[in-house]
């Protein structure tokens, strides 16, 4: 019974590090080992248009059965025009420059001014980009005839680029030609202090009979992950899908791959999104408007997620108008909450969201009071403290009476070692006069881990820790500590909780017991400074309240170094 606490301590340190092998299996690209992730049930592909894919990340379109790419019988064959010119169009606002396409009037690059870039802080950070390094861009278009698509290259209509002082919002407009008796208008405008705009699509049916086109919305991008990823922790990068119905759905790369995909064919209601760490885009319909949802291999590590909305029949002469939004920005929780429901999942806390929302909004609420996002994470870790007390007064308490009891049972096991049943029932005798639990030390801590693993992810995926600095030589909380220090000193903290815990009675173990503070050491070296923040105050905290509590059960501290011999 005395080994019970120092066995669960082992399960949970094991179990820690399959965890970890498990990240470190799907961040390079296998199959984890021992919880690998279920695949979804494969859906017929749908149908596709005219395929055509290249460096500037051209997409096919999935088109339903009943949208063949057919002329349309009586139509107005196109008048001849002038060809338009493509050309590229760059756009500023207070947080964004983006450059269009005319190709398509596409939004093939987006940098972000609030943000820099991680490997090089002189450059802003670049979300989306058609280069040859890399592909992530934003398409819309018409199928269900030979209509204008993101293929098709449009006119420019003149106006200002630069979002001045003192204005709202900009505009930047394309008109495409007349295509089997349908013209298409695309309109994108970006307001001031917004990440998402809107883009309204115009359909004009100059023909002498009706057209039933359908839009699609979609975001093409590469497998890649993303530049500058730690490779100590693994975050998701790929493909999601929210509807009311089956909620959100994130998708692997891997999967559109195999055609392992399996979301709904049709809704009212939801977004498609691709999401990174730190940083999202998505397209957003009004509530209400029907579309499909779909996924696509476009090319050799080319993948699209977007979806189809039917525009119904447009008689001739008549026009129909849909309006749409593109959010291309950071993952602020509070900020995505307002943009569309379920849109803040694209900041994944996993299986325990239920615990880290309420986490993060406790965060938020002390960043508006401190003003800064290290002192922030310190507060937080002292609430929790002070929210568990009395559930790790409990746990010290009966680690101290434990302790007062290791002389008289380090005894009795060395005097009946040559007895096993005898000493197990000593051992026994000795809890029960003494009223002591061995496990009494650890069931408060196992029930407060999911809380503080909780905790773990809302730093980890929480874009403000992103450039945000603490104190002095911290930075940046978002990246390891340039000279070790807080590592270094959360290693310390680790091996003297070690020192006040009562050493196991087995020589083997109590060796044991100092190396699983160093193994997990190491990795906090190359961890964000945030997260060795909040577990070295999380340390310091636990080794006062213990210290405490052993001097007034009058178990003053000792320390239990270890004897390696």
């Amino acid at each position: 019974m005395n080994d019970i606490r120092h066995t669960i301590l082992w399960v949970i340190f094991g179990f820690s590090m399959v965890l970890l092998w498990d990240r470190w299996q799907l961040h390079n690209g296998h199959k984890a080992t021992f919880f690998p992730v279920p695949s979804a049930v494969t859906a017929p592909p749908p149908a596709t248009g005219a395929a055509s894919a290249g460096a500037t990340g051209a997409a096919s379109v999935p088109v339903p059965s009943a949208a063949v790419a057919t002329a349309v019988p009586g139509a107005v064959p196109d008048q001849p025009a002038a060809p338009a010119v493509r050309e590229r169009v760059e756009v500023r606002t207070d947080l964004y420059r983006l450059v269009f396409d005319s190709e398509g009037g596409s939004l093939v690059q987006a940098e972000l001014l609030k943000h820099v870039d991680m490997a090089d802080k002189t450059r802003n950070f670049r979300l989306l980009d058609a280069s040859p390094q890399r592909v992530y861009v934003a398409q819309t278009g018409l199928v269900g005839g030979s209509f204008p698509t993101h293929k098709t290259v449009m006119t420019v209509v003149p106006g200002p680029r630069v979002l001045e002082e003192g204005e709202d919002e900009i505009s930047v407009r394309f008109e495409s030609p007349i295509h089997n008796g349908v013209k298409l208008v695309k309109t994108w405008t970006l307001r001031r202090g917004a990440y998402d705009i809107a883009v309204r699509h115009e359909v004009l049916n100059t023909g002498s009979v009706a057209v039933s086109p359908q839009l699609y919305l979609q975001l093409v991008r590469d497998g890649n992950k993303p530049p500058g990823e730690s490779s100590f922790y693994s975050t998701f990068t790929g493909p999601a899908v929210y509807t009311e119905a089956k909620k959100y759905q994130k998708i692997e790369f891997k999967d559109i791959e195999n055609g392992k995909v399996d979301i709904p064919k049709s809704a009212s209601d939801g977004y498609v999104a691709i999401a990174q760490h730190y940083f999202a885009t998505a397209w957003l319909l009004a509530d209400g408007v029907q579309r499909e949802p779909f996924t696509r291999k476009v090319d050799s590590n080319l993948y699209s997620v977007g979806m189809l909305t039917p525009l119904g029949s447009i008689a001739p002469g008549a026009s129909r108008a849909v309006d749409a939004r593109l959010f291309a920005g950071p993952q602020v929780e509070t900020m995505l909450e307002k943009l569309s429901p379920g849109l803040e999942l694209v900041k994944d806390y996993g299986w325990l969201t239920i615990l880290a929302k309420p986490l993060y909004w406790l965060l938020d609420q002390l960043h508006k009071m401190l003003n800064n996002w290290g002192w922030s994470i310190v507060g937080l870790v002292l609430l929790l403290k002070v929210a568990f007390y009395w559930l790790n007064a409990k746990a010290y308490a009966s680690m101290a009476k434990m302790k007062a009891l290791n002389p008289r049972i380090t005894e009795m096991r060395e005097r009946l070692k040559d007895k096993p049943q005898q000493m197990q029932q000593e051992m026994m005798r000795i809890y029960r006069e003494e009223k002591a639990n061995p496990m009494g030390g650890c069931l408060p801590i196992v029930l407060q881990i999911p809380v503080f693993i909780a905790l773990y992810w809302v730093l980890l995926s929480s874009v403000e820790m992103r450039n945000a600095p603490w104190i002095g030589w911290i930075s940046d909380l978002s990246t390891p500590d340039p000279f070790f220090i807080l590592p270094l000193l959360m290693t310390a903290s680790s091996l003297l909780q070690t020192a006040l815990n009562p050493a196991p009675p087995d020589p083997m173990q109590a060796k044991m017991m100092w190396f699983m503070p160093l193994i997990f050491s190491v990795m906090f070296f190359f961890f964000p400074a945030g997260l060795v923040l909040y577990w070295l105050t999380n340390n310091i905290l636990s080794i006062a309240q213990q210290w405490i509590i052993n001097t007034r059960m009058g178990v003053p501290p000792q320390f239990n170094l270890p004897k390696f011999r």
